[in-house]
This record gives C-alpha cells, sequence and structure tokens, in this order.
C-alpha cells in the first residue's frame, strides 16, 4: 500500500519573483486513499468532487494528504 507517493511542492513567491518551496507533502492517489479508507475508488474519487473529502487536483487527477484523510475520517466518527 502508498508505494507510488507522489511528493508535491508547494511553492510561494518572493517579491522578486523567485518561487521558494514552503514544504513537501506526500500526496496519495484516489485508488491508495480508496484502499486505505476501505471504498472503492469512484466513491473517493466521487466524494471529492463534491468536496465532501480533503483532496486537490494535480494534472487532472486527485490527491490527498494521509493526515487530513485522518482527521477528516476521525471527525467523520464523532459526529
Amino acid at each position: 500500500m502508498f508505494s507510488n507517493i507522489a511528493v508535491i511542492a508547494y511553492g510561494i513567491k518572493c517579491n522578486r519573483g523567485i518561487s521558494v518551496m514552503k514544504e513537501l507533502v506526500k500526496a496519495f492517489t484516489a485508488e491508495e486513499i480508496a484502499e486505505y479508507l476501505r471504498l472503492h475508488p469512484y466513491t473517493v474519487r466521487r466524494l471529492a468532487r463534491a468536496k465532501k473529502i480533503p483532496a486537490f487536483r494535480v494534472g487532472g487527477q486527485w490527491r490527498f494528504r494521509k493526515d487530513e484523510i485522518d482527521s477528516w475520517s476521525k471527525s467523520k466518527k464523532r459526529a
């Protein structure tokens, strides 16, 4: 599980137009998060499109941060 982890760099722009790396984030695919949550990948993508699960897009593909998914999952269990 989580074998093909994408690392996404978030950047900020300085006043001179130089991009500075702010943080590196491990981003997981819909299939990897579906396996982790024991859901179908289509369900994970549908939740992402509806903004019901924390996600972002990279090159047209949904990506997920595991720490955000864990927080989201814990908050849903309490509700």
